[in-house]
């Protein structure tokens, strides 16, 4: 079969897919057609909305091959019409208002808020009208977005290569009406560490990050409802870069915010640009003023100001930085603040990053004026260090949170693939939401790409986490999945991405090396395997996608399980080869052989990656991620030390011997429990797959209060045996959460072994988040493990019982040994 052949009979099965669409479906196999549609937009609108009826009419043809025409004077209108517009701005609508033929009370005084309705006859001569209307500009570009998605256009389109479903025909149901708006107020992406990969790929692609790039980027965000972004900074400008940065900020309604530490719009690099003197505010005052004075008289756009001061380049402020002194530079800071825009401080949204050092500060009882959002932050590892308590008074600024899916520093850089398994954002952003904290969502993504699936997740979680519980996130890697590949595939590839991103998520890629996994119990060719047959499974579903799919199938599921695959076998090789080394077995050898192809194999991975689509995504894999030797990149890829024997030094092959170890202890997923013991304050629920190995459990409501210990407090029960008695060795596996009210005692848990007294245990109270201690290994195996000693009196069956003292806390697993089990990682 010919080459030419089997790319017809691709796009043949390809234009016979059939993509899944929301639940409240307006497009419809019956009622008004589509391309018998004209689009309707006033005049008067703003530039976004204008914006995004041409991105409508773009999609539509895109899906139909048919182009409607938009026209301004609905006057003449006699056929069937898309209104695109505002309450405020489009005489269609207001005509309809006052014919009290729509409702738009429904979503009255909602920040962002959407309406999507069809009416029949809005007019004599127009049969149907689709109405794509909002309260204000980006609600209409969310209701415009949200028909494109139906339709069939992925908001990856462009940015992953996602096909669009082509169709003869569409037609929307003549009965609809749906209302939507955001629950988080701000929901955004902050574009960081972006080099050698973004900032290599954007100056190829657009001669840097100028206002070609950013188009792309925003309208992304609009796709995805986000409505917010802090933009590279590292030697890039936003502002300074490209003067129309600013005006396509405003063409798409995006909201610009600079980083933690980059004050009153200023990027970072502006200083050794046009700055004088050291950046100490007690040295440099009135110059750090001027410098300040001039980003916010630039920044004319929607934003949010970041305010505060930290050292130069992310670094901390001396040790000896008073408070005062902070508090000051905040004051300052609000006076330029009201000079340059000529209204009051509180008028412009600001916020303060509590982040790294800074926290130390707020703990010390710094404060902010009340209308100045507490931006509280995760250690950078996808583990929240603070949040509000429900105690705390209400402020007009609210809290957000800054988190992570990438990250430049200790223990180790993580910047190249995607290693967040949606679980564990979804009960940490749970948290967060839970404890009051919803007014800015932004999380960093380095690179953007290869993070597409985590950022869906956490823009569609920002914008309505009622939405989304513990139990639907099987629900919706199904439903994503099926968005970008079609319904045939779906189930088989939302479980790859489950799989992958759970075994991404034991350790990051830069961390792993031949010593992770225990070779001598198995465990190392075990965890192998997962990957391998994980691999083997992605390419059969890879054989069955037609070829539009192929490119992005590579970029948003193969790739990153053919990479790992492949870094997982050279490093399980690795730990062979030493191990054969050490006892003079030729096969040494042999594998090292295979160390060197594996590690050029990975180059080759990378270069397929680089040469999709004439390659367009050229550069976006190159950061180096073999041959770390501390917390910072290499700046070339070193393979793995291995180790050949002489001939002459090879000892004889010794026939293998088939030992079972028997002292293999009892270990416990936290999900298979025996008996629950619930109180009408608290529930203990199952977390579905989080974890490194199976299912947690954890309680809710996240902010019950703190339980005293009795026989009906809130606690899970295992039934165990054992055969032998003696000192018993406990070992509790804890996701790695944080001690996030500062809590003298930390988060607390109690355990016991039949009626035994339980003893109360401390999670965390020794969390310090910094890069070195304790923490720096909770963060490295993202696990907090715990251990105490029981006495096991006899022989026989016995009962773990683990008792809830404070919410927050999530339990994964527990061993039990007598001290005679060999260590392994994930504690099989």
């Amino acid at each position: 079969m010919s080459n030419m052949v089997k790319w017809l009979l691709g796009i043949s099965l390809f234009l016979f897919t059939q993509l899944s669409v929301a639940q409240n479906m307006f497009v419809s196999k019956s009622g008004f057609p589509l391309t018998q549609s004209v689009i309707y937009i006033d005049n008067s609108e703003t530039e976004l909305v204008k914006t995004t009826a041409s991105l409508l009419q773009k999609d539509i043809e895109a899906v139909t091959g048919k182009k409607l025409e938009i026209i301004s004077d609905f006057k003449g209108i006699k056929t069937n019409v898309i209104i695109i517009g505002t309450f405020d701005n489009s005489a269609f609508l207001k005509a309809l208002m006052a014919k009290k033929s729509m409702k738009p009370n429904l979503i009255s005084q909602q920040w962002e808020g959407s309406l999507i309705q069809t009416i029949q006859n809005p007019q004599t001569g127009t049969p149907n009208a689709l109405i794509l209307a909002g309260n204000d500009r980006r609600g209409v570009a969310y209701a415009v977005f949200e028909l494109s998605k139906q339709l069939g256009v992925s908001p990856w389109n462009w940015w992953a290569d996602v096909p669009v479903v082509k169709k003869k025909e569409l037609y929307f149901k003549t009965q609809f009406i749906q209302t939507d708006a955001p629950k988080v107020k701000y929901r955004g992406i902050f574009l960081n560490d972006e080099a050698p990969a973004l900032s290599g790929w954007a100056k190829e692609k657009f001669g840097g990050f100028n206002h070609h790039f950013y188009e792309k980027v925003f309208e992304l965000l609009l796709r995805l409802k986000a409505n917010y972004i802090w933009t590279a900074m590292w030697g890039n400008a936003f502002y300074a870069d490209d003067s129309l940065n600013i005006k396509t900020a405003d063409k798409y309604g995006i909201v610009i915010g600079t980083s933690h530490h980059e004050p009153l719009m200023r990027a970072h690099d502006e200083w050794r640009r046009f700055g004088s003197g050291p950046w100490n505010y007690e040295a440099n005052a009135e110059k750090l003023r001027t410098f300040w004075k001039d980003g916010m008289k630039r920044a004319w756009n929607e934003k949010i100001v970041s305010i505060g001061m930290r050292g130069d380049g992310d670094e901390p402020m001396s040790r000896e930085t008073a408070t005062a002194l902070l508090e000051k530079i905040v004051a300052d800071q609000r006076n330029i603040i009201a000079e340059a825009t000529g209204k009051p401080a509180q008028e412009t949204p600001q916020l303060w990053a509590i982040y790294k050092e800074v926290q130390e500060y707020y703990d010390k009882g710094m404060r902010v004026p009340d209308d100045v959002t507490l931006l509280f932050c995760d250690d950078n590892w996808g583990n929240l260090r603070k949040l509000p308590k429900i105690t705390d008074a209400p402020r007009k600024g609210g809290y957000g949170i800054y988190y992570h899916f990438d990250y430049v520093g200790g223990p180790r850089n993580y910047k190249w693939l995607n290693t967040n398994a949606l679980p564990r954002i979804w009960e940490q952003m749970h948290l967060a939401w839970e404890h009051q904290a919803k007014n800015i969502w932004i999380v960093n993504v380095g690179d953007l790409k290869p993070m597409e699936y985590p950022i869906s997740f956490f823009l569609d979680y920002a914008w309505n986490p009622e939405k989304i519980q513990e139990n639907d996130l099987t629900k919706y890697a199904k439903n994503w999945a099926s968005q970008q590949f079609g319904q045939e595939n779906a189930q088989e590839i939302a479980e790859l991405l489950r799989l992958y991103t759970k075994y991404n998520a034991r350790r990051k890629p830069e961390l792993l090396d031949d010593k992770t996994y225990s070779l001598e119990t198995g465990e190392w060719a075990s965890v192998n395997q997962e990957y391998q047959h994980l691999l083997s499974r992605a390419e059969i579903v890879k054989n069955k996608l037609a070829q539009p799919y192929q490119d992005a199938y590579f970029q948003l599921v193969l790739h990153p399980i053919k990479a790992c695959a492949n870094l997982y076998e050279m490093y399980f090789q690795v730990a062979l080869n030493k191990k054969a080394f050490a006892e003079k077995s030729i096969k040494a050898n042999q594998y090292a052989d295979k160390v060197k192809e594996l590690f050029a194999k990975d180059s080759l991975i990378t270069n397929e990656y680089h040469q999709l689509n004439q390659g367009k995504w050229n550069h976006l894999m190159s950061q180096t991620h073999i041959g770390y030797t501390y917390w910072q990149q290499p700046e070339k890829q070193k393979m793995p030390d291995v180790k050949y024997l002489n001939s002459n030094e090879a000892l004889p092959e010794k026939p293998l011997e088939n030992s079972v170890n028997t002292n293999t202890g009892i270990a416990l997923e936290a999900d298979r429990f025996s008996k629950l013991m619930n109180t009408k304050e608290v529930t203990w629920k199952i977390l579905p797959d989080h974890g490194r190995t199976g299912s947690a459990i954890t309680t809710f409501p996240v902010t019950a209060t703190t339980q005293s210990l009795s026989a009906n407090s809130p606690h899970v029960e295992y039934e165990i045996e054992t055969k032998q008695a003696g000192e018993a060795i406990v070992k509790a596996y804890f996701s790695p959460t944080l001690n996030f009210h500062a809590t003298e005692e930390g988060l607390q848990y109690a355990i016991s072994i039949d009626d035994e007294t339980p003893q109360i245990v401390s999670l965390n109270k020794e969390d310090k988040t910094s890069d070195k201690g304790i923490w720096n290994q909770w963060a490295a195996d993202n696990i907090n493990i715990k251990t105490t000693k029981h006495t096991i009196a006899k022989v026989g069956k016995h009962t773990i019982k683990y008792w809830m003292i404070s919410s927050g806390v999530v339990l994964q697993k527990i061993t039990l040994n007598f001290g005679i089990t060999p260590k392994t990682y994930l504690g099989n």
